[in-house]
């Protein structure tokens, strides 16, 4: 293990409100997967260039639906095996501004229960037979007042599963008519907030580190370690399965090799 005296600052110079767990064991973790792209690839992220991207990939909603069994959700995002006893889904909520996607992230509230605080997109837990899209837009439209009649639903990101919630998450890519204007949830939003996808693969946007507990993760190395993600963005850190969903994403969009 490694001493908690002796283990590094984390995101040197940025500051942010959220606690970060500390597991038993950590380590630094790999440069972003797109790290080698130049300045040129790093901007310039339409609308039509991310549609194009998720096409490409067959992940359009009209052509290419979300796998249908929890079994093909694609990687374990956290803890100990467990069976799922719940389903969410998240929305990816996408505009453009000059040249440039944007995309929705809301600060959960401080008061909740389960990871209170922290970076999320907007969504939660699916009502009895609603699909990933309904859940999606109704917590979205509960959260923080987006208006369902103003979205259109796209495109899917690979579902994963939270075993520390025991909850199987999917993921909905919608696009926004323009640059939404908020109605917070107090109950469930601290705040939200918008970033474009530039900004996240910036040069000192992305960082890993390799997690090690004394329960073993499944999905882990030979000696015990997985990948965590984390994005610094103005005045807090993503990370989790956040995180998780948002460098696939970062990944189909900039055309780089995605492993989840």
């Amino acid at each position: 293990m490694t001493p908690n005296g002796e283990r590094p600052e984390r995101f040197v110079g940025h500051h942010f409100p959220q606690i970060i767990p500390d597991p038993d064991d950590v380590a630094p973790g790999a440069l972003a997967p797109w790290s080698s792209l130049p300045a040129t690839g790093r901007s310039g992220f339409t609308l039509r260039l991310v549609q194009a991207s998720l096409e490409r990939e067959h992940r359009l909603l009209a052509t290419d639906p979300f796998p249908d069994e929890p079994e093909e959700l694609s990687f374990v995002a956290d803890a100990t095996p467990a069976p799922t006893t719940s389903r969410s889904a998240v929305l990816v909520a996408l505009f453009e501004e000059e040249g440039e996607t944007s995309l929705v992230l809301t600060r959960r509230a401080l008061s909740m229960r389960h990871h209170g605080g922290e970076i999320a997109l907007p969504g939660g837990r699916s009502e009895d037979a609603e699909t990933p899209v309904e859940t999606a837009l109704r917590e979205a439209r509960e959260e923080i007042g987006l208006d369902p009649q103003t979205i259109t639903p796209l495109a899917w990101l690979s579902p994963i599963v939270s075993f520390a919630s025991r909850s199987s998450i999917w993921p909905v890519v919608g696009l926004l008519e323009g640059r939404p204007e908020f109605t917070i949830d107090p109950a469930e939003v601290d705040r939200a907030f918008t970033v474009t996808l530039a900004e996240l693969v910036a040069d000192d946007a992305f960082v890993e580190e390799r997690w090690r507990r004394t329960l073993l993760r499944p999905g882990a190395d030979a000696d015990g370690y997985f990948p965590i993600h984390f994005y610094k963005v103005p005045g807090d850190v993503v990370w989790g399965a956040t995180a998780r969903v948002l460098s696939e994403l970062l990944s189909l969009v900039t055309g780089v090799p995605w492993s989840a």
